[in-house]
């Protein structure tokens, strides 16, 4: 009877581990970096993830907590843009994260997610007056370091 039970208590530590390994080896190739504190909107917290597709392309991913509306900014604007700079130190709008009543002022939380060709090398958000906008017009409101 303890023979039973040891061997039991056993394959479930060994179980265990297993799944730990795997689990772990498949967010092992992500890169999660963490926001910088915002000096214009300080609660503002968030993370930023890379991961290299199968194709090799760079699947971005973005949450954001605490971020104020941004037409309650200091100077109105109308979007936050997202940026990434790249090996290159070329800098490029690679979308805009939705700052509508009805999501981000409820919740305070925002989502963004895009794939690029391009490696990042650090990504920063702005608040812009138009979100097509090629090159970063205003202030940085959140930003990773480089990696």
């Amino acid at each position: 009877m303890k023979k039973t039970t040891f061997n039991t208590i056993t394959k479930n530590i060994f179980l265990g581990i297993l799944v730990i390994l795997i689990t772990s080896s498949f967010t092992s190739c992500a890169k999660k970096i963490a926001f910088q504190t915002s000096t214009i909107v300080p609660a503002a917290r968030g993370d930023v993830k890379i991961a290299k597709d199968n194709n090799k392309n760079y699947l971005v991913e973005i949450k954001v907590e605490n971020l104020a509306e941004v037409g309650r900014l200091e100077s109105s604007k109308n979007a936050y843009v997202v940026w990434m700079e790249t090996e290159d130190s070329m800098v490029k709008n690679i979308g805009q994260i939705k700052s509508d009543s009805n999501f981000l002022s409820s919740k305070l939380k925002a989502t963004f997610e895009t794939v690029t060709p391009l490696k990042p090398t650090k990504i920063f958000i702005t608040a812009e007056k138009d979100s097509e906008i090629q090159y970063p017009d205003s202030k940085v409101i959140l930003s990773t370091r480089s990696f």
